[in-house]
C-alpha cells in the first residue's frame, strides 16, 4: 500500500511543479488544487478521516474562491486554444482524474467498516472521561484529551481564511492603484 502513498507524493510534485511554470493563473491555481486533493488521499492512506474531511472543505473553498476571484479580475482575452491543445489537456485531466479516484476508492476500502466498534484509540479517552470534568463526554475529549490536534484543525481553518482573505486585498489593492 506504500506504492500507493509514493503515486500520490509524485502527482504532488508533478502538480506543485506545474503551478509553478503554468503560463496562466488559472492554471496555476487548479494544479495546486492536484496537491491538495493529494494529500486529502494521504489523510485517507494514513487513516486520518477527521484531516481528510478538514482538508476536502479548506480545499474546495480555497479552490472555488481563487477561480471566482481570478474569473471576475481577468481583463484582457486569453488567445484561443487549438483543438489539439484542448484534446490533451482533457486527457491528461482524465488520466489525473482516474489514478486520484482509483486511489481514493483503494484508501476509503482500508477504512473499518461505518458503525463496527473499532475502539482500540477511543477507549483510554471513555475511560479517563472523569478526569476532565467536563459535562460532556465530547467536549472533554477535544479540549482536553486532543487540544493540540483541535487546535491544529482550527489553525489549519484559520490560515485558509487568511491566506484568501491576503490575496483578495491584494488584488483589491492593485486595482485601486
Amino acid at each position: 500500500m506504500e506504492v500507493y502513498l509514493l503515486i500520490l507524493l509524485v502527482l504532488m510534485i508533478l502538480g506543485s511543479l506545474y503551478s509553478l511554470h503554468a503560463r496562466d493563473l488559472l492554471s496555476a491555481v487548479i494544479s495546486y488544487g492536484i496537491v491538495g486533493f493529494g494529500l486529502v488521499l494521504s489523510f485517507l492512506f494514513l487513516q486520518a478521516p477527521d484531516l481528510a474531511i478538514v482538508q476536502v472543505v479548506v480545499e474546495v473553498i480555497t479552490l472555488i474562491i481563487m477561480i471566482a476571484v481570478i474569473k471576475n479580475t481577468s481583463r484582457e482575452e486569453l488567445p484561443r486554444q487549438t483543438n489539439y491543445k484542448i484534446a490533451i489537456n482533457f486527457i491528461i485531466i482524465l488520466i489525473f482524474a482516474v489514478v486520484f479516484f482509483y486511489i481514493f476508492n483503494r484508501m476509503t476500502g482500508m477504512l473499518s467498516e461505518f458503525g463496527d466498534h473499532f475502539t482500540r484509540m477511543a477507549t483510554p479517552y471513555i475511560e479517563g472521561s472523569g478526569k476532565t470534568g467536563s459535562a460532556n463526554l465530547v467536549t472533554g475529549i477535544v479540549f482536553d484529551f486532543r487540544a493540540y490536534d483541535t487546535l491544529g484543525e482550527a489553525t489549519v481553518l484559520f490560515t485558509a481564511v487568511i491566506g484568501v482573505l491576503t490575496i483578495l486585498r491584494i488584488k483589491g489593492r492593485k486595482k485601486e492603484e
